[in-house]
């Protein structure tokens, strides 16, 4: 690792953001085509814009789900190149504003440098800057970052949690180099399905959600089915789920359900189905982390979803795992976690991610225990 650190510091140093100006010297190229990688979207190469599953899917689940498809929150993109600088053009269909969520995390895009460890094949992932959209803006934006030198790099472009995009560009330097991008440890992905936490609510950049740390840390590639206020597992969406390849399942499923009767008729009902297509793989479960919110309330759907984890081991299955959410936000910051004692910030993120992708981290890469 010590090469990537070392590359990463540089990098670090002098980094500045900047509106992308016509005649600014760059070459545009689209994303949908070669060398650029696309991950965590549907069909995003066949598809008028990026969207998270098929719209009939969608709106036969919700109408929440059937909008908030549109969300590219997941969306990522990874190329290499060797330029100094590097813009984006985004057209997007849909901006998002919100009071509780900055718009560096609804709509900005981020820049992630990955750096390959040469000894140990590993990814070295890290934070660079973000693509910072306008307050004002309605459809898509315009913008550059400067780095520290030229010479080649290995980038991921996270897309926003919470806007729809149509298009998007990405911009190098007349004359640079233009390559494919690392690849990720896992040929299939994680998918994760939940409420508007698992979408990114309220990150203050797309890549501070749970799912892109732990994909930055781990290398994993995955597929977010976050749906903000509309996570209820209908069957559709279940089924729907229960047919995409992956390596894990991770369930956080809980907020959007009504009540505490609602998430017992379809909590166990959902792992079945997911189980039944997958036998062999990890499934993490997890309850809610903001305890302190509706608190009775949150240990009554604590227990349904331990209720499930139990059943499931009662009956044979040794590839499932219980997370505690009540105890993911402990600590000296615990009152720190969220902006509004429900949605996490990056502190309360972080410390999700922290939690589960540990677990991740464990099951993936040891052998099965007994």
């Amino acid at each position: 690792m010590a090469s990537g650190n070392h590359d990463i510091a540089n990098i670090d140093k002098n980094l500045v953001v900047e509106g992308v100006a016509d005649g600014d010297g760059f070459v545009f190229y689209n994303v949908r085509q070669a060398p650029f990688s696309l991950y965590g979207l549907y069909d995003p190469l066949g598809q008028p814009v990026f969207k998270r599953m098929p719209d009939d899917v969608a709106k036969a689940t919700s109408p929440g789900v059937a909008q908030l498809n549109l969300h590219t929150a997941g969306g990522r993109v990874r190329f290499s190149t060797d330029s100094d600088k590097i813009a984006i053009r985004a057209v997007m269909h849909e901006v998002s504003h919100f009071p509780h969520m900055p718009m560096s995390g609804s709509g900005g895009f981020d820049l992630i440098l990955n750096v390959p460890d040469e000894v140990g094949g590993e990814i070295c992932s890290r934070y660079v800057n973000t693509f910072m959209p306008p307050w004002n803006m309605t459809d898509g934006y315009s913008a550059k970052i400067k780095l520290c030198g030229k010479r080649k790099r290995f980038f991921t472009i996270n897309f926003p949690s919470y806007s729809g995009v149509v298009d998007l560009y990405v911009g190098v330097t007349e004359g640079s180099s233009l390559g494919e991008g690392v690849c990720y440890r896992n040929r299939l992905p994680v998918v994760f399905y939940g409420s508007s936490i698992t979408q990114g609510g309220c990150s203050s950049t797309p890549g501070n959600s749970c799912q892109n740390i732990i994909s930055r840390r781990l290398n994993l590639d995955y597929i977010n089915l976050g749906f903000s206020g509309s996570g209820k597992a209908e069957d559709t969406i279940v089924d729907y789920m229960a047919s995409l390849p992956m390596c894990a399942f991770v369930s956080d499923y809980d907020h959007n359900a009504p009540n505490v009767e609602h998430l017992q008729k379809t909590h166990y009902r959902m792992y079945r189905k997911i189980r039944a297509a997958h036998p062999e793989i990890p499934y993490l479960m997890l309850s809610k982390c903001d305890v302190n919110h509706s608190y009775d309330d949150a240990v009554l759907r604590r227990d349904v979803i331990f209720d499930t984890y139990r059943k499931a081991r009662a009956e044979g299955d040794r590839n499932v795992y219980y997370i505690d959410g009540a105890s993911v936000y402990r600590g000296p910051y615990w009152e720190m976690c969220t902006v509004d004692s429900l949605h996490p910030n990056d502190l309360g993120f972080a410390l999700m991610a922290d939690a589960v992708g540990a677990e991740l981290k464990r099951v993936l890469t040891q052998p099965l225990l007994s």
